[in-house]
């Protein structure tokens, strides 16, 4: 059987130089236009058509400059989409189950207390700041106007909840057994020889008590949302303390992942963004105490404490 080729058309009349002319141009045009084309599609891509696409978990992402971050991502060829979440028990789950890339929400001791619970192994990229932890008060304006006997709410989840306890101890409001530590709990409260009762509620609840109770130790994410102002805390707690590693807040990721370029490209581009930086001194109202620890560091002193976590258990 022959094989199939295409058929050749048979000759055409000779056509005039005209109109030889005409379709000679226009085969030139339909080159240039292909040209022009494809060099339309390259310049694309280098501008970012083609990113690296990031999914980034926290809590509270309506702060300016996390669009900030999301525009100087995009200038390094990173597609960031940021996910809010309502609580800090919700980014590492869905870090661990692969619906995100990254998080940034927790400090160390929050880290290495959910992964010791959860037997997961999330792992510090990068650092950002350590924030302080304060005690505000509706009712009062010193911690010396808090009466014996009222009741001061802090942050049911036990890394939080041990850091306010601290607070109200140096405040002179309580007193721990054992002096304190990174895992007191309310079980560790000396009720008799304390000035005020102590409850936990979930943190982001802490803002909505304060008509009800003396006070409240209130995490930095929900301070100004809860109309509130940062100079008002009536106590801190001590961020130049050497001690105060374990509650730097850190950009996460799965263990798999902690050589990730492109993470590790979108932590740099955090760090080393002075829009970015700024924003998240406006969001702090300027409390924040921005560090940038070597992942070694922290992943170090997340060994520390998951170490010490476990041997509570």
């Amino acid at each position: 059987m022959p094989e199939n080729h295409p058929q050749i058309a048979p000759p055409a009349k000779r056509r005039t130089p005209l109109l030889a002319g005409i379709a000679v141009l226009a085969v030139i045009a339909v080159v240039v236009g292909l040209l022009w084309s494809r060099g339309s599609d390259d310049a694309g891509a280098a501008s970012g058509e083609e990113r690296e696409k990031v999914v980034l978990g926290t809590v509270g992402a309506s702060d300016p400059y996390w669009q900030v971050l999301v525009d100087a991502a995009a200038d390094e060829g990173i597609d960031l989409e940021i996910e809010d979440f309502a609580d800090y028990t919700q980014p590492n789950p869905a870090l661990s189950e692969g619906e995100l890339d990254i998080n940034q929400f927790q400090h160390i001791v929050y880290l290495a207390e959910y992964n010791v619970a959860n037997d997961d192994d999330i792992v510090p990229l990068g650092s950002t700041a350590i924030y302080p932890l304060g005690l505000y008060s509706s009712q009062v304006d010193s911690v010396e106007d808090i009466q014996d006997g009222e009741t001061v709410v802090v942050p049911d989840d036990d890394s939080n909840q041990a850091r306010a306890l601290l607070i109200l101890q140096s405040a002179g409001l309580i007193t721990l057994a054992d002096g304190g530590s990174i895992y007191s709990t309310l079980a560790d409260v000396d009720e008799s020889a304390s000035r005020v009762q102590v409850k936990a509620i979930k943190a982001d609840l802490t803002p909505t008590s304060l008509p009800d109770v003396a006070a409240a130790v209130i995490n930095n994410d929900f301070v100004e949302k809860a109309g509130l102002s940062f100079e008002d805390a009536l106590a801190t707690d001590d961020v130049d303390d050497p001690n105060a590693l374990p509650y730097v807040n850190v950009f996460a990721v799965r263990a798999e992942d902690r050589d990730d370029p492109t993470l590790r490209k979108l932590v740099e581009v955090y760090q080393e963004t002075q829009a970015v930086l700024d924003g998240v001194q406006d969001v702090s109202g300027g409390t924040a105490e921005l560090v940038k620890v070597p992942q070694e560091e922290l992943q170090a002193s997340l060994d520390d404490v998951e170490a010490d976590t476990a041997a509570q258990r």
